[in-house]
């Protein structure tokens, strides 16, 4: 299955309607988002593992009409059981061993923070990694943003395997992230928060298609 360049990290929001939160990520795929993951925190209404399972067979519906990679966050029975590709997790989720103990038909996905977890990510075999947070981001309160220094470092890693930067990232910034090396952004408010998620969508993949251009 091939990865993406434009990653939608689907997030629903506090009190947002399913019905709302489904529209925007099918406007998100309309304009062009090619990997899409489904993030559901443990606090939220739909952390607990039934209603995690039945929106993510939702967005996988999504996902599948599109021909999208399509992971779940953290929960690799959650991805196991609403038919994901695969799971992304954290420094502090599962480790990737255990987790293709448990489901080895996932792919699975590294969130990365610093030079010597992306080495260690790219020794683990993982689908892709993440690297961030670039900018500081409410999606990870607390969290101190890694910068652009670290972007420019993974690119110089030269990693055998797709990579993302996320955290922060929009129409305002990207082309300073694509100049620290990056060819691949994730982000989440960028456009699933966007008054048109198809717009956004759009003006970032045209971003992400100059650089290869």
């Amino acid at each position: 299955m091939t990865l993406g360049r434009l990653y939608l990290v689907a997030t629903p929001r506090p009190g947002q309607p399913v019905t709302d939160f489904l529209a925007r990520v099918q406007a998100a795929l309309d304009g062009g988002v090619d990997t899409l993951q489904l993030r559901c925190k443990a606090d939220t209404a739909h952390g607990e593992a039934r209603a995690y399972i039945t929106l993510g067979e939702q967005v996988a519906a999504l996902a599948r009409a599109r021909g999208v990679p399509f992971f779940i966050n953290d929960r690799v029975d959650v991805a196991a059981a609403c038919g994901a590709d695969g799971v992304h997790l954290g420094q502090g989720d599962l480790p990737p061993a255990w987790a293709r103990t448990l489901a080895p038909h996932l792919l699975i996905g590294r969130s990365t923070h610093a030079p010597a977890q992306a080495q260690a990510a790219v020794s683990e075999s993982p689908a892709y990694l993440a690297a961030g947070p670039v900018h500081a981001t409410p999606t990870k309160p607390g969290r101190a943003p890694a910068g652009l220094a670290y972007v420019r470092q993974v690119a110089a890693l030269r990693p055998p395997l797709p990579w993302y930067a996320i955290g922060g990232i929009d129409a305002s910034n990207i082309h300073e992230v694509l100049a620290a090396g990056a060819t691949r952004v994730a982000v989440v408010r960028a456009v699933l928060d966007a008054p048109d998620p198809a717009v956004a969508a759009q003006e970032l993949l045209g971003a992400l298609q100059a650089v290869s251009a």
